[in-house]
C-alpha cells in the first residue's frame, strides 16, 4: 500500500478560492481563524496524519478489533496513536472555547477530518462520533450534565457514541422499543438492545458516554415519543472521578465487509441489574428533534468520508500507474513496454478520479462554509439564507460524495488490474471501507427523499430557483475567460437540472413519481454543483496565472484548468441521462409484480 500524502495545496486552493476562509475570519464569531494561522495548523495536522495515523491503516484492517468478554481490544497501534491525537488537541479544534475547544469554523474542522479520514477511515470514526455527541450535549443538555461530561469529551479523554438502531428499527426509528423508567433520584433505568454502535466498546478511553434513544412509559407512539439519555460506561462521582461500572455492555462485534478496525457493537442495557443508569437530556419526547441538531454536521462528515477514501485510493492508483510497466504504445520502439500511466484508458480513469475528487472537496467545503456563515450571521436575512444553502447541500454532500467514494475506489482496483483484486496491494481495502458510507447516517435513498421532499420546497420553491439563478451566472464568466467549451457543457447540464426541477414541482402531487426519480435527481444536482465549483476554480486559476500566482506553482494552476475541462467533457454530459431518469416517473417501477421480480 502506498504512503499517504496530505493534499495541502489542493486544500489551500479551496480555502482561498472556492470556500473563502478569509470571509469567515472577517466575522466576529470566527475572527481568530486567521488563514495564515490555519495554514500552519493544517500543515501540522498533515504531518501527524502522514507519520502517525496513516501507517496504522493496513495493520488495523488485518488485525481487526476483537471482543474479549465485556471488553474490546482495538488494533495494537490504535491506543498509542489515539493518545497522541488527544495530546495534540485535534478533537477540540471546533468546539466552543467555554468547554476547552478552539472555536474554529466547521470549514477548518472538516479539512482536518478529511486528512484524518484519508489516513485511516476506521480510526477516524471514533472521534467523529464523539464530536457529534458533544454537539448535541452542547445544545440540549443541562448545565450540570455539560459540566460533568462535555469537557473530557471535547479533549477526547472520554469518547461518545450514538445509540439509535435496534434489530427491528433501522431507518424507521419510530418503532424502537428501548425503555427508560424514571426512579426516585431523578435518574432513569434503561433497558434494551442496540445494534450497529460504532466504537460502542473499546480500549482507547477511560470512559464511554453513550447517547441512547429510548421511550418513557407514557411516551406517545412513533418518533414523537423518543427521548435521549446519557448512559455512561462508568458512572461519574461528584468530584469528577470514575465510579462503578454501569450495566451497559457489548454482546458481540459485527463481522463487516470493511472498516475492520472500527468496532461495530451490539450493546445491551440493563441485562444484569434490570436497568442501566441513565440521565435525561433536555425535555422528554424530544429525542428526534435533538438528534437533528447534529444531523447536518454528521451527514456532512460522512460525505467527507467519501471524499477522503477516494483521495487515498487515487494517490495509490496514481503511484501504481507510474510504476507498473505493461503493454506497448505506437510512440515507443517495437517491443518496448510502457508505464501504464501512458495508456489513454488509464489516464481516463485517473482523471475521472482526480476531477471528481476536486469537485467533491469543493462541494463539501462549500457546504461547511454555508453552515459557518449561518452560525456567524445568526437570525438575520443573510443568516437564514445561508442556512437554506447549508440545508440544501447536506443531502447532496452526503449521498453524492459517498456514492462517488465507492465508484472511485472501485476505479483504483481497476487501475491495479488483477493486483487490485488481491488483498496484498491494499486497493481492495479502500473499496471495502468505502461501501459503508452510502448506508449509515441515513441511506442515500433517504438523502434523496430529503432533498426533493424537504429542501426543494423551501419558500414554496423560490429558494431553489434562486440557487439555479446563482449557478447560471457562471456561464458568462467562463465564456469571457476563454473557457467556452466548459461553459457550453456546463450550461447544458444546468439546463437539464433546471428542467428536472420544474418537472418535480409540476408533479409534486404524484409523490411516488417524484420519489422514483429522487436518487438520479440528487446525482444530477451533485454533478452540476461539482461543475460549478470546478468552473469557479478554473477561473481563479486563470487569474492567478495571469498574475503572480500567489504562491501556487503554474503547473498546479494549469492542472486545475485541465481538470475542469475534463469534468466538463466527460462528467457533465451525464446530466442529460440523469435528468431523463429523474423524470421518468414511477409507473415502470411497479409494473412487475413482486412475485416476478
Amino acid at each position: 500500500m502506498s504512503d499517504y500524502k496530505a493534499p495541502l495545496t489542493d486544500v489551500r486552493f479551496v480555502l482561498e478560492h472556492v470556500a473563502p476562509l478569509r470571509e469567515l475570519a472577517a466575522t466576529d464569531r470566527f475572527a481568530h481563524a486567521d488563514p495564515q494561522m490555519v495554514t500552519g495548523l493544517l500543515e501540522e495536522c498533515a504531518r501527524f496524519c502522514e507519520q502517525a495515523i496513516a501507517p496504522t491503516n493496513r495493520e488495523g484492517d488485518a488485525q481487526h478489533s476483537v471482543q474479549r468478554g465485556d471488553e474490546v481490544k482495538t488494533p495494537d497501534s490504535f491506543p498509542r496513536v489515539y493518545r497522541q491525537y488527544v495530546e495534540a488537541g485535534w478533537g477540540a479544534v471546533g468546539h466552543p472555547e467555554e468547554f476547552g475547544g478552539g472555536g474554529f469554523p466547521l470549514l477548518v474542522v472538516n479539512a482536518i477530518k478529511e486528512l484524518i479520514t484519508s489516513a485511516n477511515m476506521a480510526f477516524s470514526l471514533g472521534p467523529l462520533l464523539t464530536t457529534g455527541a458533544v454537539e448535541m450535549l452542547e445544545h440540549h443538555a443541562s448545565s450540570e450534565l455539560q459540566a460533568t461530561y462535555v469537557p473530557k469529551m471535547v479533549t477526547g479523554e472520554w469518547a461518545g457514541t450514538m445509540n439509535l438502531t435496534e434489530p427491528h428499527a433501522g431507518s424507521d426509528l419510530g418503532v424502537l422499543s428501548t425503555r427508560a423508567e424514571p426512579v426516585e433520584d431523578a435518574t432513569y433505568r434503561i433497558t434494551g438492545q442496540k445494534i450497529f454502535i460504532t466504537y460502542g466498546e473499546h480500549d482507547l478511553t477511560d470512559n464511554i458516554i453513550h447517547l441512547v434513544l429510548a421511550r418513557l412509559p407514557d411516551a406517545p407512539p412513533g418518533t414523537k415519543g423518543i427521548s435521549v439519555f446519557i448512559v455512561p460506561k462508568f458512572l461519574v462521582n461528584e468530584d469528577g472521578s470514575l465510579g462503578e461500572r454501569n450495566d451497559v455492555k457489548v454482546v458481540s462485534l459485527e463481522q463487516k465487509l470493511g472498516i475492520h478496525a472500527s468496532p461495530t457493537c451490539v450493546m445491551t442495557y440493563g441485562e444484569d441489574t434490570g436497568g442501566a443508569v441513565g440521565y435525561l437530556v433536555g425535555e422528554p419526547n424530544q429525542g428526534m428533534r435533538y438528534m437533528f441538531t447534529m444531523m447536518n454536521d454528521a451527514r456532512l462528515g460522512v460525505g467527507i468520508q467519501g471524499l477522503s477514501i477516494a483521495e487515498r485510493a487515487y494517490q495509490q492508483g496514481l503511484a501504481f500507474a507510474k510504476e507498473r510497466v505493461q503493454g506497448s504504445l505506437p510512440a515507443r520502439p517495437e517491443g518496448a513496454s510502457a508505464p501504464i500511466i501512458e495508456h489513454p484508458d488509464v489516464r481516463r480513469m485517473l482523471l475521472t478520479m482526480r476531477s471528481q475528487i476536486e469537485a467533491m472537496r469543493a462541494v463539501t467545503y462549500a457546504n461547511a462554509w454555508w453552515i459557518d456563515r449561518a452560525a456567524a450571521l445568526g437570525d438575520s436575512d443573510e443568516g437564514r439564507n445561508a442556512q437554506e444553502w447549508a440545508d440544501l447541500l447536506v443531502p447532496i454532500s452526503k449521498a453524492w460524495c459517498t456514492d462517488l467514494g465507492v465508484e472511485l475506489t472501485s476505479l483504483n482496483v481497476q487501475i491495479h488490474g488483477g493486483m487490485g483484486y488481491v488483498e496484498e496491494t491494499g486497493a481492495a481495502q479502500h473499496f471495502r471501507d468505502a461501501r459503508i458510507a452510502p448506508i449509515y447516517e441515513g441511506t442515500n435513498g433517504i438523502q434523496a427523499i430529503d432533498l426533493v421532499g424537504r429542501k426543494l420546497p423551501y419558500r414554496g420553491g423560490e429558494f431553489v430557483q434562486e440557487v439555479l439563478s446563482e449557478l447560471g451566472g457562471l456561464t458568462s464568466e467562463l465564456e469571457s475567460a476563454g473557457l467556452g467549451e466548459v461553459a457550453k457543457r456546463y450550461s447544458e447540464a444546468l439546463g437539464a437540472l433546471a428542467a428536472a426541477t420544474r418537472w418535480i414541482f409540476d408533479n409534486r402531487k404524484d409523490f411516488a413519481s417524484v420519489l422514483g426519480g429522487a436518487t438520479p435527481y440528487l446525482r444530477l444536482f451533485g454533478t452540476v454543483l461539482g461543475g460549478y465549483h470546478l468552473g469557479r476554480g478554473a477561473l481563479a486559476a486563470k487569474r492567478l496565472l495571469e498574475g503572480d500566482g500567489d504562491g501556487f506553482d503554474p503547473s498546479f494552476l494549469e492542472a486545475k484548468i485541465a481538470s475542469a475541462r475534463f469534468y466538463a467533457g466527460n462528467i457533465l454530459p451525464q446530466a442529460s441521462g440523469l435528468a431523463a431518469a429523474a423524470t421518468s416517473g414511477a409507473e415502470d417501477l411497479f409494473a412487475i409484480d413482486p412475485a416476478n421480480l
